[in-house]
């Protein structure tokens, strides 16, 4: 048996690896694996063929610069993402002593040293954000009956789906992984779900939101157990409990773009995250409260994001406690007549 795998097989091996991570994860690694896999084909390295301790020592580097040229160095989050998956691959062949040739620390280093200084850009978020929310919850609504069930019953869930995402701040899979037991039929006020990397949080709807979850589901007079499930005609196989009929991020993603571009309003499924965090801030929550209400987890990933609000809050301390050099003077001015 050969001492060393093809990429290929290494790759498939990283790829089996995350079989314990969230779908979520899985799905963003197995992205990455497949770009770092290209990667290597336009640089001449057929993965089929070339053995792991063949690999450029300098790959991760090489890498980064190829992300970079298709995707711009402005495209942080998109590199980052696909940057994870490359280096989950030099760990697992580290672990395994599949490429001598690779140190992870020098290959780290001469990422570093070519990658762009620019910093995590803040969220700019549409004001009218609410307007889709609004929109969805004034959506004409088909009368009941049977010729109209499928769509009556979307529209009231759509309502009941962006009302969440603006209420709440959650992320997408967190969205869609609620079940109906988690706010007792939209009759209890608060959650406590399971986020990412599997950390609970607890999270809290207002009374428009309950309500809007309550008629839909009311409406929908099943026992199903997801909060938010598909509707298109009678289910063959809705699986145990009605998970085959769960809603995935994408219906979510899809119910956004659509209502948004109804609605005239440039947003995606996170923007209602970042309005949430920075409706909290503008109104005086402190970053670690808005921490622990979105599920960060560090308090530095919601200062760097949201570090602009910060700053206002000091630039308004600034001119309400500073003072001029010249009103120094002045005041100095009456003090030495005062003393006279």
């Amino acid at each position: 048996m050969a001492r060393y795998p093809t990429l290929r097989r290494a790759l498939e091996d990283v790829r089996l690896s995350f079989r314990a991570k969230s779908p979520n994860t899985r799905t963003t690694y197995a992205m990455g694996l497949r770009t770092f896999a290209t990667f290597l084909e336009d640089s001449g390295v057929d993965p089929s063929d070339v053995t792991t301790d063949r690999l450029p020592s300098d790959c991760l580097e090489q890498f980064y610069l190829w992300l970079a040229d298709r995707y711009g160095r402005d495209a942080t989050s998109t590199i980052n993402t696909h940057m994870s998956a490359a280096r989950s691959v030099l760990r697992y062949l580290a672990r395994h002593d599949l490429a001598p040739q690779i140190s992870l620390e020098r290959s780290t280093e001469q990422v570093r040293a070519v990658a762009s200084s620019t910093t995590y850009k803040a969220p700019r978020i549409d004001q009218n954000l609410a307007l889709i929310v609004d929109f969805a919850n004034n959506a004409p609504l088909p009368k009941a009956g049977d010729g109209n069930r499928d769509i009556r019953l979307r529209t009231l869930r759509d309502a009941a789906l962006l009302n969440t995402a603006f209420c709440t701040g959650m992320r997408r899979q967190e969205i869609v992984s609620l079940n109906r037991r988690d706010v007792s039929d939209g009759r209890s006020s608060e959650a406590i779900i399971r986020g990412k990397g599997g950390k609970e949080r607890v999270v809290f709807f207002d009374d428009e939101t309950l309500w809007r979850i309550r008629r839909y589901l009311d409406e929908r007079n099943d026992s199903f157990a997801p909060l938010f499930i598909k509707h298109h005609g009678v289910a063959k196989n809705p699986g145990r409990g009605g998970e085959n009929l769960r809603i995935s991020s994408q219906t979510l993603w899809s119910v956004v773009r659509r209502y948004a571009e109804a609605a005239g309003v440039d947003a995606s499924t996170h923007d209602f995250r970042h309005f949430k965090a920075t409706t909290l801030l503008n109104r005086g929550a402190s970053l670690s409260e808005v921490q622990d209400l979105l599920g960060h987890a560090s308090p530095a990933t919601t200062k760097l994001i949201y570090a602009h609000y910060e700053v206002a809050k000091l630039r308004e301390a600034f001119r309400a406690y500073s003072l001029s050099a010249s009103e120094a003077a002045e005041r100095l001015g009456r003090r030495r007549i005062d003393g006279v």
